[in-house]
């Protein structure tokens, strides 16, 4: 435990210097509340000593995200612009994006580079294999945090995102809106069924489908990471079986590769809904291409995930319990930003 003068400890806590002083030495009875209040003054102190220790530190933080080219320039951005949040220290963001990541892969990333490390943020497909890692990497005092599709069952310190199975309730319910016809069948595109996030997704969806407008019909089409061309080749073949398909719901990327299946086979798309607001989105939103995206706040979600990996090592002191999702956002092409 970290030395302080009986002075710093009554300033502290508040207590006189003669009490401190009969507490620390036993001198007499001192009541139990008290002794907390010392107790708390003394971690308070402890907590303090840490964080300075760590001011002006470079401390280093692995971002490992299994995601497509298209939206490492959001994640990259969003996580840089909350450095400056954190101005006391020097965070080091070292970035590892792959999208065509295997479980192997990760491990690989996780065991040689996460291992020097202060923390890492993780988004990945949910792979037993990562477990003992991540148990491992906890052992060395290396905690990890999930962004944007979960590891459940791991000793992750919590998953920062929002709540997917909501995100799919609230498309369905835009979809039953908008869909004008008496029947439809819409086509849920997925990269991947091993992303907890996006069968989230696409469960709240389905499930809410059936709730709001049960006479539409849903079928899932999985496969293709979220890449342009591998997407495409998946929905056409779909297409090619289902002449009725007529709407997207599309959780992940790839969408102008979906999107361009439907036009190659000259296929009306009644409503299509998609999730974040990456560049290619956006140009698909802005022309109309698109319906409405799905986001939320990655900026909000950046500054979290240093919050918690600076808290566990006691660098920052420990703050409220945060809400347990991030905030879900319709964009149109009427209140995107620029």
């Amino acid at each position: 435990m970290a030395k302080f003068t009986l002075k710093q400890i009554a300033a502290q806590s508040g207590l006189s210097l003669a009490t401190i002083d009969r507490a620390l030495h036993q001198r007499g009875n001192v009541h139990a509340r008290t002794q907390h209040r010392i107790q708390q003054a003394i971690g308070d102190l402890e907590l303090m000593q840490k964080a300075g220790l760590a001011r002006g530190r470079t401390i280093y933080f692995d971002v490992i995200m299994h995601t497509p080219d298209r939206f490492q320039p959001l994640i990259r951005e969003a996580l840089s612009s909350q450095i400056a949040s954190f101005s006391a220290f020097k965070l080091q963001l070292r970035f590892h994006f792959g999208a065509n990541f295997t479980a192997e892969a990760i491990n690989a990333l996780l065991n040689k580079k996460a291992c020097h490390s202060h923390g890492v943020i993780l988004k990945a497909a949910c792979f037993g294999e990562l477990n003992p890692t991540l148990e491992s990497l906890l052992k060395q005092r290396v905690p990890v945090v999930t962004m944007m599709s979960d590891l459940p069952g791991s000793v992750r310190l919590r998953y920062i995102g929002m709540d997917n199975f909501d995100a799919g309730k609230v498309a369905a319910f835009l979809m039953s809106k908008w869909l004008r016809v008496s029947r439809s069948h819409i086509v849920a595109v997925t990269g991947s069924r091993d992303f907890i996030g996006e069968q989230e997704r696409i469960q709240g969806f389905q499930r809410a489908m059936q709730q709001f407008a049960p006479q539409h019909q849903v079928s899932m089409v999985a496969g293709g990471y979220g890449i342009d061309d591998r997407m495409h080749h998946s929905v056409t073949r779909f297409l090619q079986n289902h002449p009725d398909a007529d709407a997207v719901y599309t959780v992940g990327g790839g969408n102008p590769g979906i999107l361009r299946a439907f036009a190659e086979q000259k296929r009306r798309v009644n409503a299509c809904i998609g999730h974040d607001l990456d560049q290619e989105n956006c140009a698909l939103l802005q022309a109309g291409k698109i319906d409405a995206l799905i986001e939320h706040n990655l900026q909000l979600d950046a500054l979290h995930a240093f919050r918690t990996l600076l808290e566990f090592h006691g660098f920052l002191p420990a703050s409220a319990p945060p809400a347990p999702y991030s905030k879900i956002n319709i964009i149109t092409q009427y209140n995107m930003t620029a």
